[in-house]
């Protein structure tokens, strides 16, 4: 994301569109992932749940599947809510900065695939979540490790580097896909939010990058890493690093399609 843009002009722009037209493609991508977080959370029939940074709302309707239904979604980026609702008019999705509504409803579990990274300031965000568990209730999600584990986004930018604009020297810290890179500092986040027997535990798994290695390159030059730092490019360049990906991403074509490796905290706190 460009330094002057704001999480909210980024996500209601040009990526939450590429975000929604690229929806099932992604969630299969990160579906193994999604089946170890939802196993982590462990919801349970009855319970009430708040699945934060919801999108297009895959996972609030896993979870409603698990737990009968009452579940709310909350998000910042408006065109994704509007897809969520069209999927899942039952359900509830509110349009909100998590880090800092005041939710009028305590809940029994709050969720998160990949949607609280981005917080500006987060002790305080995960203070406000806090606030809106209830006694005995607990809080699972799921973030990336350090870039460099992740060959699924790392493998993009190194073999495109000759090719992509200067880039200033990013803040480890600052909001984003790998904000929380440093499992150490998530747990002192956590616990200066007043959270409790937080287990930030480091785990392997695969992203699936599409059919095959050209449909590999489509995707991450549509999301991720790469595609924030190729997006103004012209279009030749950008073949030139599509072709370099594909080649690269034959390493990784299996029977399913391109396995790529991927390392996340699967977080867990009260």
């Amino acid at each position: 994301m460009p330094p002057e843009t704001s999480q909210l002009e980024y996500w209601n722009g040009p990526a939450s569109d590429r975000w929604v037209g690229d929806r099932e493609r992604l969630d299969r991508g990160m579906a193994s992932i999604t089946e170890a977080l939802l196993a982590r959370a462990a919801p349970r029939p009855g319970e009430r749940v708040l699945d934060v940074g919801c999108g297009c709302g895959t996972t609030s309707m896993m979870l409603a599947e698990r737990v009968g239904g009452s579940v709310v979604g909350v998000d910042i980026s408006a065109p994704m809510l509007a897809e969520a609702r069209r999927r899942a008019p039952a359900l509830t999705f509110l349009e909100a900065d998590a880090a800092t509504h005041r939710f009028d409803t305590s809940f029994d579990l709050l969720f998160s695939r990949f949607g609280v990274m981005f917080f500006d300031d987060p002790p305080a965000a995960f203070g406000n979540l806090r606030a809106a568990i209830a006694p005995g209730g607990r809080m699972v999600f799921v973030c990336w490790r350090a870039l460099r584990d992740n060959p699924w986004a790392f493998m993009p930018l190194v073999v495109a580097r000759d090719l992509l604009p200067p880039m200033e020297p990013l803040d480890p810290e600052a909001p984003g896909p790998f904000a929380f890179a440093d499992g150490d500092r998530l747990e002192r986040i956590l616990a200066a939010a007043g959270l409790r027997d937080v287990e930030v535990a480091a785990h392997d798994d695969l992203m699936r990058l599409g059919s095959d290695a050209a449909d590999a390159a489509d995707q991450v030059l549509m999301v991720g890493p790469l595609a924030r730092a190729a997006s103004s490019l012209p279009e030749e360049v950008r073949a030139v690093i599509r072709a370099r990906i594909s080649e690269a991403a034959g390493e990784f074509v299996t029977p399913r399609g391109v396995d790529i490796p991927a390392a996340v905290w699967l977080v867990t706190a009260r």
